[in-house]
């Protein structure tokens, strides 16, 4: 595994493959790896405009053959009407899904809500993507081999899930519920592998983190450009999307992953470098919290994961 990158990658010739939040950052480039080796790609974004660009550059950066290998889907992982309406479109255009990238996320914003009333962190993070997942498990069920990669974050480290204030009505912090929004995500990833092995289906389901990327989400606040102090400290902390991108390729495509792991960078703090396996945090060891967190997802969102064969 030392010092993985996408070289080593595994050809993906002919794979289907949706990459929430692919217009920029690390979805921006792990579409693009993807399309290079050779995988049709659905970028699953929320502005459509901002597909099509992103569609364009993945295409000078590959081949004219991408024009045909990268479709632009839209999908508002903040409304759960949206997210059923993606699933149903996908699932009347393609035959197959082998890889859904879970990779779309906001970070830190101000208070605010889903359109479905969800805290935007919880809701669009971890709840949008739990939907999304569970709505298109039939798909992924009927596909030999078909992976579920979900990112999650450092952010992670020292985080829990407060079952009493998800809606952040009794005080809302912006980092704590990022950091919550992130722990949702790898009890997701690693709950939903336990699920699929129980169950005796193929499809392995596991999580990742990008180290400290230096994408757009640095923009602190909506509409807001990335502050002055961190356009000098970033290049410091943190490594480029490119390289911030691989430990999802890596859970994505590696075959000697069998499900369940967690994938980030192997330099000091896990904050950049090169694609490990790596053991989450104490912070995600509550069972119980896992257990309660799947219920909860199931009951807010409304959907119920169908892991009969």
């Amino acid at each position: 595994m030392s010092n993985w990158t996408v070289e080593q990658m595994k050809r993906v010739d002919d794979k289907v493959a949706i990459v929430t939040g692919a217009n920029s950052g690390l979805g921006l480039e792990t579409a693009k790896a993807l399309v290079q080796n050779g995988a049709h790609v659905i970028l699953a974004v929320r502005n459509s405009s901002k597909g099509n660009e992103a569609k364009k550059w993945i295409i000078s950066q590959t081949s004219n053959e991408a024009v045909t290998k990268v479709i632009v889907m839209e999908l508002n992982l903040g409304s759960l009407a949206s997210v059923k309406t993606f699933a149903e479109s996908f699932q009347q255009s393609f035959d197959r899904l082998d890889l859904l990238i879970n990779n779309a996320g906001v970070m830190i914003p101000p208070y605010g809500k889903t359109a479905d009333g969800f805290e935007l962190q919880f809701g669009t993070n971890h709840l949008g993507h739990f939907a999304l997942t569970g709505l298109l498990l039939p798909m992924l069920k009927k596909t030999e081999g078909a992976r579920v990669v979900t990112l999650s974050s450092l952010a992670h480290r020292g985080a829990e899930i407060d079952f009493h204030n998800l809606d952040g009505g009794n005080g809302y912090k912006a980092g704590k519920f990022y950091g919550q929004s992130k722990l949702a995500n790898l009890y997701f990833a690693k709950a939903l592998d336990e699920k699929l092995k129980e169950a005796g289906l193929g499809v392995k389901s596991l999580a990742c983190h990008p180290g400290i990327s230096a994408t757009n989400l640095f923009r602190i606040g909506k509409n807001k450009q990335t502050p002055w102090y961190a356009k000098i400290l970033l290049p410091i902390f943190s490594q480029s999307a490119a390289m911030g991108a691989l430990p999802t390729l890596y859970a994505a495509t590696e075959e000697s992953l069998k499900g369940g792991e967690y994938i980030g960078p192997d330099g000091k703090g896990n904050r950049k470098g090169y694609p490990t396996v790596e053991r989450p945090h104490k912070s995600a060891d509550s069972r119980e919290s896992m257990n309660k967190l799947w219920t909860v997802s199931e009951d807010l969102t409304g959907i119920k994961f169908d892991f009969s064969k």
